[in-house]
Parts: structure tokens; sequence; C-alpha cells
């Protein structure tokens, strides 16, 4: 398992990626919109890991609650793995919280699952795993 991104919740993806391309001296990669997430994001290669950015589409979306709610900020970290049906798994077995029973579509071309900040100490944990084509 390594780190594969931080996630951070921002109110304008625009502005926001003006300042990340400022912050890191070059533009992210991509941008592209999860509908099944109501998210759009972007990513910045940074070392071996990556800073997603997130704006939320629309109000009732995970990211406008959390902005709401806390601001602006990292709203999760995430984990790449080999096997993301076995790791979820073996997390359930060890009494962590999944927030979904299986692994959906998320952005950057990953399945993914996320583990509730409940039963991680307050955080939001990503599991992802690339999708081979």
């Amino acid at each position: 398992m390594k780190l594969e991104h931080i996630g951070i919740a921002v109110k304008n993806l625009k502005d926001s990626n003006q300042l990340f391309e400022q912050l890191f001296g070059k533009p992210g990669y991509k941008v592209e919109t999860v509908d099944s997430e109501h998210v759009s994001t972007s990513f910045f290669q940074v070392g071996e890991s990556k800073v997603e950015l997130l704006e939320a589409t629309n109000d009732d979306s995970a990211i406008a609650k959390f902005i709401a709610k806390k601001g602006e900020g990292i709203h999760h970290l995430a984990f790449e793995v080999d096997d993301i049906h076995a790791e979820m798994k073996r997390l359930a077995g060890e009494g962590f919280q999944l927030l979904n029973k299986e692994p959906k579509k998320g952005a950057d071309n990953k399945l993914v699952c996320f583990l509730h900040p409940k039963s991680s100490n307050g955080v939001l944990v990503e599991l992802c795993q690339e999708i081979k084509e």
C-alpha cells in the first residue's frame, strides 16, 4: 500500500488550479467530472504521489457538505492497493467501517472504496486500484 493522492476540497476549481500551479510550478495533468460523486476534479503529480482538487458540482454532494461544515482543506488520503476487493475484505475483518460494499469507478481511472472516518481516527481514507483495460 502506498500513498496515491491527497484529496483537497475546494470552492472554486479554476481559482484553485491557478494557486496550485503556482505552488508546484507546473500545471495539473488532468481535469475531469465524476458524475456519480457530483464533483469536478483536477490532478497534480507531486513526486511519486498526487494532489487531487475536488469541487462540488451540486449542493448535495459530499464535497459541498464537507466545505459547508469544515471549509476548504484536506478531505481524504488515498492509498493505492493491488487488489481492492481483498483489501476491503481484510479491513472489514479488522473492524474498519467501509462506506461502500463494492468498489466504484472514481476519478483518474481508478476503482475506489472509502473507509468511514469514525473507524480511522477521523480521517477519510480512500482505497484505490487502477482499472486495467
